[in-house]
């Protein structure tokens, strides 16, 4: 079991607690077998962050977005990989609900949230999330399932590029709503005024939709 189970079962001396407490604060998961009476092994497992995602979340931030980390590890452990990672806050010792109600605490205080997450306990927080994240290379089908975009990679890299592809195409989408709709009414106050050939209006129509079309291409320049 963890540390948390062990230490309810009364099984933590003085001497391991310093030791549990040690290892954690280095950032590892620990582990541990025991019998009834006593722990009979420990197992300290620490997962090396890559430096793509390093990058990843100084994009996130440069962008604007900010990234806070949701763990099942206990607290110590998730603050030491937060500060490798450089993530400005983390939050352990959840469990799945605790998860959720984290991410509806979010959404009320920041508005729009989005969650990453590949495992079983994180398919409630995926699926309450605006927009969920699911890592694919190494993800549980629940968490996929959950989740509205599937990452097959594992590079965080690609939710910086999902969002700015998705600002991208929000901006490009006003920008054809806003000259279609301004062909038109340049077209209505010629036609008003007596002054409208049918090439204008075929250029209303047809020249504006592929104005919109051409504009819209833009989006596969990278």
């Amino acid at each position: 079991g963890n540390h948390r189970l062990v230490h309810e079962r009364g099984l933590c001396s003085p001497e391991l607690e310093k030791q549990l407490h040690a290892l954690e604060a280095q950032g590892y998961t620990l582990t541990l077998l025991a019998s009834e009476h006593e722990v009979l092994a420990l197992f300290a497992v620490a997962d090396s962050i890559k430096a793509t995602s390093k990058t990843a979340l100084a994009q996130l931030q440069a962008m604007g977005v900010r990234s806070i980390m949701l763990t099942g590890d206990n607290q110590a452990t998730a603050d030491a990989v937060a500060q490798e990672a450089g993530l400005e806050q983390a939050r352990g010792n959840l469990l799945p609900e605790d998860k959720l109600a984290a991410i509806k605490t979010l959404q009320a205080q920041y508005g729009a949230t989005a969650m990453t997450g590949d495992g079983i306990n994180d398919a409630p927080a995926l699926a309450q999330a605006d927009i969920g994240f699911a890592m694919g290379a190494a993800g549980t089908d629940i968490a996929m399932e959950a989740a509205d975009v599937l990452i097959m990679n594992d590079d965080l890299g690609r939710i910086a590029q999902t969002i700015a592809l998705s600002r991208r195409t929000y901006a490009v989408l006003w920008q054809n709503i806003a000259l279609a709709l301004g062909i038109k009414a340049v077209f209505l106050v010629l036609a008003l005024m007596g002054d409208a050939t049918m090439w204008m209006a075929v250029f209303a129509d047809m020249g504006a939709s592929l104005l919109v079309v051409f504009n819209g291409l833009r989006l596969l320049r990278k």
